[in-house]
Parts: structure tokens; sequence; C-alpha cells
């Protein structure tokens, strides 16, 4: 069994930062793709960024230039670094990860950005 375990959610200012985090433990061998996706209340979820394991990125021309995401596939662990936040960030985020023969999502990590 595989499990998905975000951390970095919080509370933070408008134009302020934050880190979050998604580590995979368990049995995989070698992620080939993650992403991020985030939902509001009473929206659809949708994709923030992703990234493979050669490196290319994508992201929702929403944050684009101000968020980073990120992958170590030898710790099994990608982060998505977010900047210079808006209210309009405030989401459920999960994280999603592809392996062989896998397609797994974290339970989420709420951001709240409010003053």
């Amino acid at each position: 069994q595989v499990q998905l375990v975000e951390s970095g959610g919080g509370l933070v200012q408008p134009g302020g930062s934050l880190r979050l985090s998604c580590s995979a433990s368990g049995s995989i061998f070698s992620i080939n793709a993650m992403g991020w996706y985030r939902q509001a209340p009473g929206k659809e979820r949708e994709l923030v960024a992703q990234v493979s394991s050669g490196g290319a990125t994508n992201y929702a021309d929403s944050v684009k230039g101000r968020f980073t995401i990120s992958m170590d596939n030898a710790k099994k662990t990608g982060y998505l670094q977010m900047n210079s936040l808006k209210p309009d960030d405030t989401s459920v985020y999960y994280c999603r990860v592809v392996a062989y023969n896998l397609d797994k999502w974290g339970k989420g990590t709420l951001v709240t950005v409010s003053s």
C-alpha cells in the first residue's frame, strides 16, 4: 500500500508564502509524475501544477509566476512553493502521484489566505 501525506497548509495573509509538501511511502519505486490540485467550496477540483520525473512542469494560468512545483524522486517527496498568495488561492490542496500501476491522491491540506 502506498500512502501520501500532505503538509504545510495553514492560514496566511495576502501576499504571504507557504510551502506544501507531499511525501509518498510504501511500495513505490519511482514517481512518474506528481500534481497539485485544489478545490474551493462549491467549485470543481482544478489542476494547479504538475511535474514529471524528467522535470517538465505545467501550471495553471492563475498561478504562473507565483507558484513553483518540484519533486525529489529519491525522497519520494514533492513540493509546491506558493508565493504572493491571494484570497482566491484559498482551497483544499491535494497531491496526486502517478507511478507504475498507481494513481494515488492525498487527503488534502487546507490553505486559507486572509487578513
